[in-house]
């Protein structure tokens, strides 16, 4: 047997796999939830319920989609030019820290002034974050998968050791926190009295950029020429070195913007457990919106839809929220295959 390429997928093709792997994710997480001794219908509905079953749970989803959407939107960026961005992670808390750092009341500007300056800065700071391992592979050869893997854990010790200095919170009563920002720097909420904040909106407006940069632009099309073969791109005179340096600066910008969102927006202070995770999740979300900025969207409420409803199922129905792992690491390998399956088929020799 040998994978032979489709030259032209019918509609079916495209679309019925993806549909089966997400029907297949379903079918093991009911087992699952049969093993774990719940009634996997049962479970199955608490999920739904959590996410999306009153007004509450509803924004609640929303809220946690918000920076989900920022990291799958700066790892899609990357990836579709072939630039392995696993830092997303550090970028997140580098736009944090300097959120805090412009907004705990050492600009006295007006909200008109000070919240676009720091959405400005906290993006120069992940883009620059994102940069350093992107140069080290252009001009050394250096592997990025690991130089931005390391750097995650060296942000966050660096974060810790600010926490624990300059930026400590004198009235914090010892905690390792930062001091709240100020009422200027903070985002405004959508709805009065719940969480749901104007990141979700900032992040809604950044996938319709990315994908109007994707599909409208010369650098949209000069990101996936090299994407698709960089020698090709390199031998009809386009910059590779270049453009991975701007896409790495953009894909830097995105994902500090959820750093910014989760403490302008919703934390109002910086403290070492703001993400449980959001850089590392964006690869999900991109991998399950297979790359596409719109699609990220979707992903990411899929994927926040799945977390929230698995806190609710756990505490009505007794069982561990690690379904929620599961089901969404089972829903990326099958979602894998049905990609591979849209586009080859196998043929027996």
């Amino acid at each position: 047997m040998r994978l032979e390429a489709i030259p032209h997928p019918s509609l079916s093709r495209r679309f019925l796999p993806p549909i089966l792997a997400l029907a297949s994710t379903v079918f093991i997480a009911s087992l699952l939830a049969m093993v774990a001794g719940g009634n996997p219908f049962a479970v199955l509905g608490l999920i739904i319920k959590g996410a999306v079953g009153s007004k509450f749970a509803l924004l609640e989803t929303l809220n946690r989609a918000t920076p989900l959407i920022f990291t799958g939107l700066s790892v899609a960026v990357a990836f579709r030019a072939k630039l392995w961005n696993i830092g997303a992670e550090a970028q997140l808390y580098s736009g944090a820290v300097v959120a805090v750092i412009m907004g705990t009341g050492a600009l006295a500007w007006s909200p008109s002034v000070l919240i676009p300056a720091m959405i400005i800065c906290s993006m120069s700071a992940g883009a620059l974050l994102l940069l350093i391992p992107t140069l080290l592979k252009t001009r050394l050869g250096v592997d990025e998968v690991v130089t931005t893997l390391l750097l995650n854990f060296i942000f966050l010790l660096l974060v810790s050791l600010l926490l624990e200095g300059p930026l400590k919170d004198p009235m914090g009563m010892g905690w390792p926190k930062s001091a709240r920002l100020i009422a200027e720097a903070r985002l405004p909420r959508i709805v009065d009295g719940l969480r749901l904040h104007w990141g979700f909106g900032i992040a809604l407006i950044a996938a319709v950029i990315i994908w109007i940069v994707n599909t409208k632009t010369t650098f949209g099309y000069a990101m996936r020429a090299v994407g698709f073969n960089a020698e090709a791109a390199r031998y009809a005179g386009m910059p590779i070195n270049l453009i991975m340096m701007q896409t790495a600066l953009l894909s830097g910008g995105l994902a500090a913007l959820a750093g910014f969102s989760e403490v302008a927006g919703l934390k109002g202070t910086l403290t070492l457990d703001l993400s449980p995770g959001f850089g590392y999740s964006g690869i999900i979300v991109a991998m399950l919106a297979l790359l596409h900025p719109l699609g990220v969207v979707g992903a990411a409420l899929f994927v926040a839809g799945i977390f929230v409803g698995a806190d609710s199922m756990s505490r009505a129905a007794g069982v561990p929220t690690y379904l929620a792992d599961i089901m969404l690491a089972t829903a990326l390998l099958l979602m894998v295959v049905a990609v591979l399956l849209t586009k080859f088929r196998f043929k027996r020799e």
